[in-house]
């Protein structure tokens, strides 16, 4: 059984990306070095009356997942191009 994720206390999002029951969660992370982006993903499911979230993925949610990090990718990207000193 997959355990529940965790989000970080008192952190937003930066940004979600969501398809049918699968979502990536960025997360923006300032470092000394600059932003850094983590993301996480999670399946969404009802138990009962209960909705529930899962970070295991059968077979055929794997194609979701695959779509939904190529878009949090694009994403991120694009963040650091916005971010990126220009140049002359």
């Amino acid at each position: 059984m997959a355990k529940p994720q965790t989000k970080p206390a008192g952190n937003k999002p930066a940004h979600e990306v969501r398809l049918g029951n699968i979502r990536a969660t960025i997360w923006l992370n300032d470092t000394p070095q600059g932003a850094r982006y983590n993301t996480t993903f999670e399946r969404s499911y009802r138990d009962g009356e209960e909705w529930k979230s899962s970070d295991a993925f059968g077979r055929d949610d794997l194609l979701t997942v695959g779509f939904v990090a190529a878009e949090a990718l694009r994403w991120i990207m694009e963040q650091k191009q916005s971010s990126a000193p220009a140049v002359s």
